[in-house]
């Protein structure tokens, strides 16, 4: 899950982490209302989960209260990466006198913690490493020990700060590395991390993602998601089970295992190269593919309005082919005039003659059976691009 900056900067605070007073507004008025009771130089930041908001204009410097509500009414309603703002913080201004970098996230490559690092900071950092990748340090952190005061002393010495900021940045990157490994993050950062005129160092930024298999372990966590900008999509697989993430193309995906659906929108997103298409969802529906289970996970994926065609990808193991088959016809039964969309199916794995028999026998005139992988995609773009619910006939 990805916080806001004004969730991450609460959750800074609580930990130990400099951070400037900001307060969050929904409308322009409130927006003047926390200029007026900060008073002076103020930031009216967009509140998105995602960059580039400087760029998009999502990012404003307010020097009165009238400025800031002149602010947040040109970047409430902003569209950035598509993501609406529905909210705005305003932040109290900083007098800075330098701006650095640094972020801590989970490297899946080694299994360790990643420190990123750099003197320079305030920019893009893609493009930093891109134009003086030397500027950016990177650093391994093993995950049993964290940044203690050793750790953070290597990487300050690292990216070069000067000695008389350096003890205070190692300080700051402890408690970053709190705020990581006691919130079960996958990312912290923060960039600016400045110097001030008066020679503090403090978060300007704030930016947090929680890993969602530790949400057990923190109940709190709950409340920090946004439902409100949370696709309706997600949300009633979430309360059916699935593991659902939407995204923005016309295929719809649906297998059995996270790597099979992984390797299916790749698959998909190739063979669509020469149609203009491109993958809807990922869907995983595990290990199990009983008729509820299907038909829960048919009944999400044609509800999403921009796909025109599902793609069903599912290799038997535990679970045989057999069962799959009887799951697909009894969903679309189940279903019924709801399972308007053709359906492209590929079996693989335990029992799938049987299974492949039992589709061919339901005759349905949404099902098109394949025997590849790459068949199923090749045929499921194809049927995406007519745009149309098109009667395949099982073959």
């Amino acid at each position: 899950m990805d916080l806001y900056e004004y969730q991450a900067r609460d959750m800074f605070e609580r930990h130990g982490v400099a951070v400037l007073p900001g307060v969050v507004a929904t409308t322009p008025a409130e927006a003047r209302a926390a200029a007026e009771e900060m008073g002076g130089t103020v930031v009216v930041k967009a509140q998105v989960t995602t960059g580039g908001r400087s760029k998009a204009g999502g990012v404003k410097v307010a020097h009165t209260p009238a400025e800031a509500e002149e602010a947040a009414r040109a970047i409430l309603g902003m569209d950035i990466k598509g993501h609406t703002v529905r909210k705005v913080m305003v932040a109290e201004g900083a007098s800075i006198a330098e701006e650095y970098y640094f972020s801590l996230l989970l490297d899946r490559s080694t299994g360790r913690y990643l420190a990123m690092c750099s003197v320079e900071g305030g920019v893009e950092i893609e493009r930093l490493a891109v134009e003086r990748p030397e500027s950016l340090v990177r650093v391994d952190v093993d995950p049993r020990v964290g940044i203690d005061d050793a750790k953070a002393g290597e990487i300050v010495a690292a990216a070069g700060f000067a000695p008389a900021v350096a003890d205070a940045v190692a300080a700051m990157l402890v408690r970053l590395g709190t705020v990581y490994t006691e919130e079960d993050a996958t990312l912290v950062e923060v960039n600016p991390l400045v110097l001030t005129a008066a020679g503090d160092i403090v978060a300007l930024d704030a930016k947090v993602t929680l890993d969602d298999n530790a949400a057990f372990r923190h109940p709190d966590h709950a409340a920090l998601a946004d439902i409100a900008a949370t696709d309706p999509l997600e949300i009633r697989a979430a309360e059916k089970g699935l593991n659902y993430v939407k995204l923005d193309g016309q295929v719809g995906i649906i297998g059995n295992g996270a790597g099979l659906v992984m390797s299916t929108l790749d698959v998909v997103a190739l063979a669509g190269e020469a149609y203009g298409v491109k993958p809807a969802n990922f869907l995983d529906i595990g290990g199990g593919a009983s008729a509820e289970v299907m038909a829960n996970g048919l009944d999400i994926v044609v509800g999403d309005p921009q796909v025109s065609v599902v793609l069903v990808n599912v290799f038997g193991g535990i679970t045989s082919c057999v069962e799959v088959a009887n799951g697909i016809v009894a969903a679309l039964e189940m279903l019924g005039p709801a399972a308007s969309k053709p359906l492209v199916v590929r079996l693989d794995g335990n029992a799938v003659d049987e299974g492949r028999r039992i589709l061919e026998a339901a005759k349905h005139p949404l099902l098109t059976l394949e025997n590849t992988m790459d068949g199923a995609a090749a045929t499921a773009a194809k049927m995406a691009s007519l745009g149309s619910a098109v009667d395949g006939g099982a073959s």
